[in-house]
């Protein structure tokens, strides 16, 4: 199981996110207001219909256990201090095999 969205053969399908469980505004002309958005579309137990691709997760429990179930942010919200060390190693990573380092 990844918990990167997006990667790999299975992944997170209801991220913690308002903006990737919400149809989106190319997909409706009609405006959600916040409370249908909760209602109808954060509530429901399907996929989110925006994927946000490359946003890591929260990930399983203490007992390696993980449910993708949406309203579990613990296990499935996106957050910078989860992504943020990812990303700076990523492009060290990178910027080193460019030849050319990043300063720390």
């Amino acid at each position: 199981m990844s918990f990167m969205v997006g990667f790999g053969d299975r992944y997170p399908q209801q991220a913690h996110h308002r903006g990737s469980s919400i149809i989106s505004i190319y997909e409706t002309t009609t405006k959600i207001s916040c409370t249908e958005g909760f209602m109808v579309w954060f509530s429901r137990p399907a996929p989110n219909p925006n994927e946000l691709t490359g946003a890591v997760v929260g990930g399983p429990d203490r007992y390696e256990s993980f449910e993708d179930y949406r309203a579990d942010s613990c296990k499935l919200e996106p957050t910078t201090y989860i992504n943020a060390p990812l990303v700076g190693v990523l492009a060290k990573l990178h910027s080193m095999s460019m030849g050319s380092p990043v300063s720390t």
